[in-house]
């Protein structure tokens, strides 16, 4: 992608996930302080009940942990990211990490809206290893506003951290926004920004939370066969096959919950229905 004198990239989802196909689900965090729906839950609390959710989803066989703070919603642009929040999600995330390394997986750091810099300081400290960023490069108008790629900033606070084992999985044309600062170029040449400027994982999603990406978009995305896709949204068990087949792999979170809403709790039966399917699409694979 032009950048080859400069930085030599290696499959990271497979360094990472050591399985084909993985599933990675998202733990929407609750209501953080500083966050308009925080009522005063103290920090136990809120862990208490994810991890609720952290141990069902390893019984039911996931394959990794992203934490975001999703509870947190009406979200903030980067510079208005809270000190609070990035505190809480460097307590809870330790605690949670503690479980899920015990299990021999992987965890992974987003932190709404486009909050780069703050994931990646978590991450360090908890030892993640992968940031999720949502707008990595160009720009595009989203419910929070104006949204710059932040490529630039994020690979040199890495650096400057000592955090290069953390890899970054960028969303390519991503969720909730409007594209119309880049119409003039297409989805695929927006793709090849994204590995220009480093990134090790592609995400693509579809228009919001929930919503599944058509085989088009998926193609458009991966532009590097040595470099994986792998789909950010609307997995369910009766799309997950023709997913999988052009996909490397998942981030899954409504609907591991109750009734397939982000609000609700876990489930364990729409999970384990979800992986059992997964299975089935690894074997046919080996």
């Amino acid at each position: 992608m032009g950048n080859e004198l400069v930085y030599s990239r290696t499959n990271k989802l497979e360094e990472i996930f050591h399985v084909k196909k993985p599933i990675i689900p998202t733990l929407h965090l609750l209501s953080l302080p500083g966050a308009p729906f925080y009522h005063g839950e103290s920090m136990d609390e809120i862990l208490e009940y994810t991890m609720k959710e952290v141990e069902t989803l390893i019984e039911c066989g996931v394959d990794g942990f992203i934490i975001e703070n999703h509870g947190d919603i009406p979200f903030v642009k980067p510079d208005k990211f809270g000190y609070e929040t990035v505190a809480a999600m460097a307590y809870l995330g330790a605690e949670i990490g503690k479980k899920v390394k015990a299990c021999g997986l992987p965890i992974g750091v987003n932190c709404l809206a486009n909050a780069a810099i703050p994931a990646l300081a978590i991450a360090k400290a908890i030892g993640a290893k992968f940031v999720r960023i949502n707008q990595y490069v160009n720009a595009y108008v989203a419910n929070e506003g104006f949204m710059e790629g932040m490529a630039g900033e994020v690979l040199r606070y890495r650096s400057a951290i000592k955090g290069e084992d953390i890899s970054i999985f960028a969303d390519s044309h991503v969720k909730h926004g409007s594209h119309a600062i880049v119409a003039d170029r297409s989805i695929e040449e927006q793709a090849k920004d994204s590995l220009f400027f480093c990134a090790d994982v592609l995400i693509c999603t579809g228009n919001r939370t929930g919503d599944a990406p058509t085989d088009e978009e998926m193609n458009s995305i991966k532009v590097d066969p040595e470099v994986p896709v792998i789909v950010g949204s609307g997995i369910t068990p009766e799309n997950a096959e023709r997913i999988m087949k052009v996909a490397d792999g998942g981030i899954v979170a409504s609907y591991f919950k109750e009734g397939g809403v982000w609000t609700n709790t876990v489930d364990r039966d729409r999970t384990m229905r979800f992986m059992q399917k997964i299975f089935e699409i690894r074997e046919k694979l080996a």
